[in-house]
């Protein structure tokens, strides 16, 4: 087990209508004005937005808003954060909405804590900082775990980068997570959230590194009751018990719990990455299940054991020690048929019609940088790898 760090500053506030104390919460972290962000018109139209206000301002916090934040973030939205929050004097964000909004209220929070610094310049670790201003959220979408991850992605459109950035500045204060507020999301996107959930786990579990069965347990249960909870709630979204779980299993997957003493390189990530930041309008979740399949068949003869132990402990699948290789490729099978029976493409052809194959070549550019970089793993991915996969996900 390789040595580790594990600090969750995050307050989970759990269960129905916690959303309706959030002014409470506010004044427990000492915000003294705050920044209302989140994404579209759903939040307004269920009417979770006019409670949220009505909260704040029975706590007698002042505060301003701004909305319109888009799946796969931009750095444009995040500027304009950050002015916003400097003029007004804000010093807490109040992210309401799924990983979107939370990546782009953690940006703004950066960089108007950092006004003489470009936020894209700290996003791309040009500039280290220390600073960033307060911040919390309610959730209202399980998926990509950014509740209480370390993790904040933000795409630039001029340039054509999705960029990630990990620190403990992206830390949530509190995170105020109510399964109702999830009954409404539609199947398409829940269906992506359950792919986003399995595959942070799932890709800490395939890190490199040894003796680790107590992580390892905690991420195939994480893993294989998420898969149960997901399929329900595409098919009975107001089912109380299946979106708690999944919306659990959100949070869990991302805060680095399921990787403890094995490490947190997320490789199909940087996968997904650069197709969403070419092609913004494709969900995540969605990029991350049409390119699984091929990875995970290209990685499983490097790792077989470790993929056998993924297919009894997620599916049950039942393994012959001499040939690891046979339950860990039923596995990914059934993996791969769970995805299309929740409504999600397996092939980057079913994923968008506007990716051609002319493609492939330019997204393995993007990943390994033009052949300068090399993703760390059991099986280490160079650019002709990296193609391979790309390759055989466009078939």
């Amino acid at each position: 087990m390789k040595n580790f760090i594990y600090d969750i500053p995050t307050k989970v506030f759990f269960g129905r209508d916690e959303e309706l104390h959030v002014g409470d919460r506010l004044k427990e972290f000492g915000a003294t004005k705050v920044l209302l962000h989140y994404g579209g018109h759903s939040a307004e139209k269920s009417g979770l937005l006019g409670k949220v206000r009505a909260s704040i301002t029975d706590a007698g916090i002042p505060f301003v808003e701004l909305g319109g934040v888009r799946a796969n973030p931009s750095i444009e939205l995040v500027r304009k954060g950050i002015k916003l929050c400097i003029d007004e004097g804000v010093d807490f964000i109040l992210a309401v909405g799924g990983g979107s909004v939370m990546d782009s209220s953690k940006a703004i929070a950066h960089g108007a804590a950092n006004p003489d610094v470009d936020e894209w310049d700290i996003q791309t670790r040009k500039v280290p900082f220390t600073k960033s201003l307060k911040k919390g959220c309610i959730l209202t979408i399980a998926a990509a775990g950014s509740e209480m991850s370390d993790s904040c992605v933000i795409s630039n459109d001029e340039l054509h980068q999705k960029k990630g950035i990990n620190c403990p500045q992206n830390r949530m204060l509190f995170a105020i997570e109510d399964p109702c507020l999830t009954f409404t999301v539609p199947a398409y996107q829940t269906a992506c959230g359950a792919v986003d959930i399995t595959m942070h786990t799932l890709e800490r579990f395939f890190n490199k590194g040894d003796h680790t069965e107590l992580t390892d347990a905690l991420a195939c249960a994480v893993m294989r009751e998420n898969n149960k909870a997901g399929k329900i709630c595409v098919t009975d979204p107001t089912n109380y018990d299946a979106r708690a779980t999944m919306m659990w299993a959100s949070s869990v997957a991302h805060n680095d719990l399921t990787g403890l003493g094995r490490g947190k390189f997320l490789q199909l990530h940087q996968f997904e990455h650069v197709v969403s930041a070419v092609y913004p309008e494709i969900a995540h979740g969605a990029g991350l299940a049409a390119l699984w399949p091929a990875w995970a068949r290209y990685n499983m003869p490097y790792n077989k054991d470790r993929w056998a132990l993924f297919a009894k402990e997620v599916w049950g699948v039942e393994v012959d020690p001499a040939h690891p290789e046979e339950a860990a490729s039923k596995a990914i099978d059934m993996q791969e048929n769970y995805y299309r029976s929740i409504g999600m493409p397996v092939r980057l052809t079913e994923l968008s019609p506007k990716i051609t194959e002319a493609d492939v070549e330019k997204f393995a550019d993007l990943v390994s940088e033009h052949g300068n970089r090399v993703l760390d793993g059991p099986k280490p991915l160079d650019r002709d790898d990296i193609l391979a996969i790309f390759k055989n996900a466009y078939k």
